[in-house]
């Protein structure tokens, strides 16, 4: 039980005893069961052809959620249920309701993309029963098609909407109690450890034994959703070993609200982070809705996001604006600090050996502060940033700062407060005037650099409108540009 990865392919058992650390679902779809249905296109999350549905019991149900078999690895499959397009038609062969759809709306031309296409309203179509048009186009944020403009696609899904034979004829829904106890009957009993010497992958059993491998092997890579480390290999053809996988541990997964804050264990994926981060910080809600699309949110995890570092990573810009405290974990304990204060320059972070990212614990904005959070970026939906500014303003009785909280990402070697720009404005009152004498406190805290993103001069200019705007907001003027359905 603990030698193997062991999964349900569809209907059928599968036991991996010789794998790979970085081995990804997408090639052992294609090359070694040839199921061609799941598609490489962009081989780096982006495009969706490649989207499949993985099952995964949480507090003993079963839940499938879309995410790219691209930058997914084996070792995160153990206990799972991996579903691809084949499974979807019925036992005579008749087509599922959402591929009917997509052929009587002439929702595909080329082909390329439509199974992936088909797995993610297929994911819609399991999880809500009558969504909007906006649930649709955020089902589909993470699926790129050349042919169609997307129109006919978003037909298809309001069609099959409506069809919704007996829970028979779906084999999802028809197979679920049987799944469930299959899945059980592979929880693994101990560490699963496969492999040897440069090839070595690492399954936890629990948060407990994560701090004892770590302690074992500090300079392993620890992956949670992959959407970052998936292109270490399929981009950067990066050989990592060991690896060691934690988005199985339960221990990680809680989200603990409280009236101050809430605190989000480090596994938690940004898709049920959004769940109850959007009720009390609906600008923080809104930020994550924009991070890559569905199937990445349902694979990225916030922990994942700070632990990794990146200098344009979304998460830590506003958790740091808020005022987070992270948690950190190993062998030896428990270690709280300020999120600003973990990250000390580029690819470096206040992690001792040993150590892992336990949980964040983000404060809900008090009384009337304001929160705002602005991603700016080359498209808007599924894209990496080039900045983005996070705001948390307290005026007192006079309308004069009492406090205020600015960080960037994009702007630095590390997400970073711009604390010149923040003395400038304390004590102040909150005018435009006010805003216009700060602008020029950001070029004594940031020179960030030129890249294909955008340029040094773009980056600078952009932080200093992105206040302006702040402002603008909290004083009522229309600044935030809406799309046509929230004006409507």
């Amino acid at each position: 039980m603990n030698d193997s990865i062991r999964f349900i392919l569809n209907g059928e058992d599968i036991a991996l005893i010789e794998v790979g650390p970085t081995e990804t679902l997408l090639d052992f779809l294609r090359l070694k069961r040839r199921l061609t249905g799941t598609k490489e296109g962009c081989a780096e999350g982006d495009c969706g052809a490649c989207t499949v549905l993985v099952g995964r019991l949480a507090d003993g149900k079963l839940a499938y959620e879309s995410v790219n078999a691209c930058i997914r690895f084996m070792g995160s499959l153990h206990a799972t249920h991996v579903v691809t397009v084949e499974h979807l038609a019925g036992r005579d062969g008749a087509l599922h309701p959402v591929q009917q759809a997509l052929v009587d709306c002439h929702g595909s031309q080329c082909g390329f993309c439509t199974p992936g296409f088909v797995m993610s309203l297929y994911g819609l179509w399991l999880t809500t029963e009558k969504p909007g048009r906006r649930e649709i186009e955020k089902a589909l944020q993470g699926n790129l098609c050349r042919c169609t403009g997307y129109e006919p696609i978003v037909k298809a899904a309001e069609q099959v909407s409506l069809m919704r034979p007996s829970a028979l004829f779906d084999p999802l829904e028809r197979t679920r109690s049987e799944i469930i106890a299959r899945l059980w009957a592979m929880q693994a009993s101990g560490t699963i450890r496969i492999g040897t010497g440069e090839d070595r992958l690492i399954v936890p059993a629990s948060v407990q034994a994560l701090a004892e491998v770590l302690s074992q092997e500090p300079d392993a890579t620890i992956v949670a959703g992959a959407t970052d480390v998936g292109l270490w290999v399929t981009k950067q053809m990066r050989r990592l070993s060991p690896v060691v996988f934690i988005n199985h541990l339960s221990e990680l997964q809680s989200i603990i609200e409280s009236e101050d804050g809430v605190t989000i264990g480090a596994g938690v994926s940004y898709t049920r982070a959004f769940e109850a981060i959007s009720k009390k910080i609906p600008a923080l809600g809104r930020l994550i809705d924009r991070i890559g699309g569905e199937q990445v949110r349902n694979m990225g995890t916030i922990g994942g996001n700070i632990a990794n570092g990146s200098p344009i990573g979304d998460s830590p810009p506003p958790l740091i604006a808020l005022g987070a405290t992270l948690t950190l974990r190993s062998l030896e304990g428990q270690r709280k600090m300020p999120l600003e204060d973990f990250f000390i320059a580029y690819g470096k972070q206040d992690r001792r050996p040993g150590e892992f990212v336990e949980s964040v614990f983000v404060p809900y904005p008090k009384g009337t502060s304001r929160f705002a959070a602005y991603k700016v970026t080359k498209r808007r939906d599924e894209d990496i940033t080039a900045v983005l500014g996070a705001f948390l303003l307290t005026l007192d009785d006079a309308e004069m700062v009492a406090d205020i909280r600015i960080a960037f990402g994009g702007m630095a070697a590390t997400p970073k407060r711009a604390r010149t720009v923040e003395a400038e404005l304390i004590g102040k009152s909150w005018t435009e005037a006010t805003i216009d004498a700060a602008r020029h406190a950001f070029d004594a805290d940031f020179q960030p650099l030129t890249d294909w993103r955008a340029t040094a001069e773009y980056r600078q200019l952009t932080a200093k409108n992105l206040l302006t705007r702040f402002y603008l907001e909290t004083v009522g003027a229309p600044a935030e540009l809406k799309r046509f359905e929230e004006v409507a």
